[in-house]
């Protein structure tokens, strides 16, 4: 049976809280959070996600009936980070990406909440890429302090629909969404992701850049604008969603790309992969500006090694002030798009 948006809207905000229920059980029961376990699939593999994996191919397997074929694109499904469930000659095809726990390391240590990420598109072989998609979910995984959990999700042609559920009363309420109107990053917070060392100084140069040129220099005693490093995609793109940050932008990739042309030294660490993205249908549907790097249309094929690069506007004014002064700074780095 051929399965709607609507009807795949629902089964992946099932998954998503299936993974927070064994998320708080895993924390209760005082299990290993996290102990490394292995490499896979383009990131470190935490007893955390061990928790969860079953969860998702269990799901999977129940998605796949008599006509209908699913390519499971995730971390933790070996090194190339696919499986496949149901009959290979099935009519109805789709392929699901999904991050279970995007923001490890918050939730691992109860610091702050990570996101379980998913999208789903019509299977077009390896030519499917992110704009295939026809539904996503962004599912909060909540710390152990918090008593409310938020999820957003979208279908393809309609807005992003925000909801917030007590954990305790589990009563769900209606979230607004929408990001923020203001023009100038002036009192907001943006920031260049700046989560590990190696690409420190190159994203403090270009945060440095965006602000003088959009803003002028910083008045003494005064502070123009503030950042939050959320070591989440996921997270950074609620906090666009929801109005409370105006500019994110995680250009890793191409940090990486100058550091090899100014050292002559191959140097990759931790970047950004397309599972990271599948809450993108859910922002780009609240009504936030997402690109690559360069400005582009945020575009990847849905695997779990290729290297992502992005901004997010909150609208199109911020945008215009702010996307000029990236492209010029990544051209004087001798990098071409």
């Amino acid at each position: 049976m051929n399965m709607k948006p609507m009807d795949w809207l629902k089964e992946l905000e099932k998954l998503g809280l299936e993974v927070r229920a064994r998320l708080a059980h895993a924390r209760q029961q005082g299990h290993d959070m996290a102990s490394p376990v292995a490499h896979q699939a383009g990131d470190t593999i935490f007893a955390i996600d061990r928790h969860v994996e079953p969860a998702i191919e269990a799901a999977a397997a129940t998605w796949a009936k008599e006509d209908v074929h699913i390519t499971l694109i995730a971390e933790g499904l070996g090194d190339d980070g696919v499986k496949t469930f149901g009959p290979s000659d099935a009519k109805h095809r789709y392929r699901v990406m999904i991050d279970p726990i995007d923001g490890t390391r918050n939730i691992m240590y109860d610091k702050r909440s990570a996101w379980f990420l998913a999208m789903v598109a019509p299977d077009r072989g390896s030519d499917t890429r992110l704009s295939d998609a026809i539904a996503s979910v962004m599912v909060e995984l909540p710390t152990s302090k918090q008593g409310l959990a938020d999820a957003f999700s979208a279908i393809r042609g309609s807005g992003s629909i925000g909801k917030r559920v007590g954990l305790m009363d589990h009563i769900t309420r209606a979230l607004p969404v929408g990001p923020s109107s203001a023009s100038t990053l002036y009192s907001g917070f943006g920031q260049v992701s700046n989560f590990f060392p190696g690409t420190k100084i190159l994203a403090g140069e270009l945060m440095e850049r965006i602000v003088r040129r959009t803003l002028g220099d910083v008045s003494p005693g005064s502070a123009s604008v503030f950042e939050d490093q959320y070591i989440s995609t996921g997270g950074q793109m609620v906090e666009l969603i929801m109005g409370r940050d105006r500019f994110c932008c995680d250009l890793r990739p191409l940090f990486y790309q100058i550091l090899q042309k100014q050292t002559g030294v191959s140097i990759s660490g931790l970047e950004c992969h397309p599972y990271d993205m599948a809450g993108w249908l859910a922002a780009k549907q609240a009504g936030v500006e997402l690109t690559d790097g360069w400005g582009r249309e945020l575009d990847i094929p849905l695997d779990v090694h290729s290297p992502v690069h992005w901004c997010g506007y909150a609208n199109g004014s911020l945008r215009q002030a702010i996307e000029p002064v990236i492209r010029e700074w990544l051209l004087e780095k001798g990098i071409e798009p």
